[in-house]
């Protein structure tokens, strides 16, 4: 099973996504892993990605849960997801793949992105994170203002793992 961890930067997907996975015993990934250099510089300097930019990254998170649903593994992956189409690119096999999605206010958000340090992705970028952020409906969604391990205990139950 493929666990999708999503939402925007600050609300804890890889916080989230390393307790889930190891409370299950579970691999870890982080979408964050797949961007390019150039992604990443962008970021760090508080540059929004393109669509341009994404498709290369989205087809290399698609690759690897295809190779992770192919060799039956239990992955847990952090990734932001923001819009339906890149979820849908994503979400391969309803039955192997689950959606989880951490929502809090952008105030919140903002408060842990000013708390945050040595991570390439800016405040300056949250504002267009919330623009680009496509809410999805029908899904797993986790309130971030309780703490990581009741959200994780919760995800556990809602998905009955």
């Amino acid at each position: 099973m493929i666990i999708l961890v999503m939402g925007v930067s600050g609300s804890g997907k890889t916080t989230i996504g390393k307790l889930l996975a190891d409370s299950l015993e579970w691999e870890f990934s982080d979408a964050d892993a797949f961007h390019s250099p150039e992604n990443v510089e962008k970021m760090r300097r508080g540059i929004p990605l393109t669509e341009d930019d994404r498709i290369p990254w989205l087809q290399d998170l698609q690759t690897a849960i295809k190779h992770w649903l192919q060799e039956n593994k239990n992955v847990v992956l952090a990734c932001s997801a923001l819009k339906d189409s890149y979820r849908q690119f994503l979400l391969l096999d309803s039955e192997r793949t689950k959606l989880v999605y951490l929502k809090g206010s952008y105030e919140l958000i903002q408060m842990r992105l000013q708390e945050r340090s040595n991570h390439y992705m800016s405040e300056k970028l949250l504002d267009s994170q919330f623009y680009t952020l496509e809410e999805p409906v029908d899904t797993l969604c986790m309130d971030i203002a309780q703490t990581p391990q009741i959200i994780v205990q919760n995800i556990r139950t809602a998905l009955e793992i």
